[in-house]
């Protein structure tokens, strides 16, 4: 293991293990650290030493026949899809971001993107988990295989923790096999509430099964390379039968405007380091109500970029992180009726207020009690976690 300004860069988990019982001896925090390339999302965590599992890297099993696949935690999801996809098979997670992240930090962030609509969240993909907790114990959560049901599943425990739980060394994930024709397009379209109530509710009748249904505002229509409209960008995929019979459905809907598969990395990146980003949801039936209510919380601040998964209920915006009128918008956004949540704030703007505490509950507490009770993994990181209830 080496040392470098407050950097610990263990190889195997025997390391991190030992990296942890020292820190835990001393009563030292750490900041658990990846790839670093999503290191502003969540609370602040103002600590001294950083522990570091980009070193923990590569494949260590692979069976296609069995549609799985375990790697460290270090290893990116570039180098997952690059394995994978030589088997015609895929790792159908795309979190915000690009796929230098790593698989560790997608899972120990619960981090999923538009694939979501068909395939789930990050907890849908884990079957199995190797994890450091802060008590130095090498816990093995789940499974190598898809049929796993034994004791409690403490995998979907670790996976969205952030960290605070214990540190993740391994993972074992589901895959899919690609399909033989993927197509995107997209179809301009109204987005006042009705409409899009109306539309959400056609979507949800109709006889089609697409990999993404995702919601977009001028803005972002316009930065991905379309007309400053509000479209539905669709992604189809399976055989040529099952991909024609959806274009059908979908062309009584409106214009569909054919666009290459590189526009959901275009997606994927279209909030850079330095921006605010948002989530808000309610029921997929209230899909309208939701979009409209942050159209007009963004409403005056400039270049704001907002979509939407209708099929889930969520609606994501992305507004930079300067002057009033992020103010303006952390008002409007306190006052929203359904589900809130910030991935990223600047560090001065996280306050109960606008982001309640995520373990400030009793039943949170004492698990994170039981995994870390020195409290030294990524504290603050989802909120207030001193020990004690309340």
């Amino acid at each position: 293991m080496t040392t470098a300004s407050g950097v610990a860069a263990p190889t195997t988990t025997a390391e991190v293990r030992e990296a942890v019982l020292e820190a835990s001896a001393r009563a030292t925090p750490l900041r658990l650290v990846a790839r670093g390339t999503w290191l502003d999302a969540g609370r602040p965590v103002r600590v001294d030493h950083r522990l570091s599992v980009s070193a923990l890297d590569g494949i260590t099993e692979y069976t296609p026949g069995d549609l799985t696949l375990t790697a460290r935690a270090g290893t990116s999801l570039a180098e997952i899809m690059r394995v994978t996809g030589a088997e015609r098979q895929w790792l159908t997670l795309d979190p915000y971001g690009s796929d230098a992240g790593s698989i560790g930090a997608t899972i120990a962030t619960g981090s999923a993107g538009a694939l979501a609509h068909a395939f789930g969240s990050a907890r849908d993909h884990v079957l199995g988990l190797e994890v450091v907790t802060g008590t130095g114990a090498v816990v093995r959560a789940g499974g190598r295989v898809v049929k796993n049901v034994a004791g409690f599943d403490l995998a979907r425990l670790f996976t969205g923790a952030w960290g605070t739980l214990g540190v993740v060394t391994e993972v074992t994930v589901r895959l899919r096999a690609l399909p033989d024709v993927d197509e995107s397009c997209a179809i301009p379209v109204a987005d006042d509430a009705a409409s899009l109530d109306a539309l959400a509710a056609r979507l949800r009748a109709a006889a089609i099964a697409p990999l993404v249904l995702e919601l977009v505002n001028g803005a972002l229509a316009a930065h991905l390379g379309l007309t400053h409209q509000s479209h539905l960008l669709v992604r189809l995929g399976g055989n040529d039968d099952d991909v024609r019979a959806q274009r059908t459905v979908f062309q009584a809907l409106g214009e569909l405007v054919p666009v290459g598969t590189d526009v959901w990395g275009r997606l994927r990146a279209a909030d850079p380091a330095g921006t605010t980003v948002a989530r808000f949801s309610m029921l997929p039936s209230r899909i309208g109500e939701c979009w409209s209510f942050v159209r007009a919380a963004t409403a005056g601040v400039s270049g704001a970029l907002v979509h939407a998964a209708p099929g889930r209920g969520v609606v994501r915006c992305i507004v930079p992180s300067s002057g009033a009128e992020l103010g303006a918008f952390l008002g409007a956004a306190c006052s929203f009726a359904g589900t809130r949540i910030f991935e990223r704030l600047p560090a001065s703007r996280w306050t109960a207020d606008v982001a309640p505490s995520a373990v400030a509950d009793r039943l949170s507490r004492g698990i994170k009690r039981s995994y870390d009770p020195m409290h030294i993994l990524n504290p603050g990181i989802l909120g207030d976690d001193a020990g004690g209830d309340r």
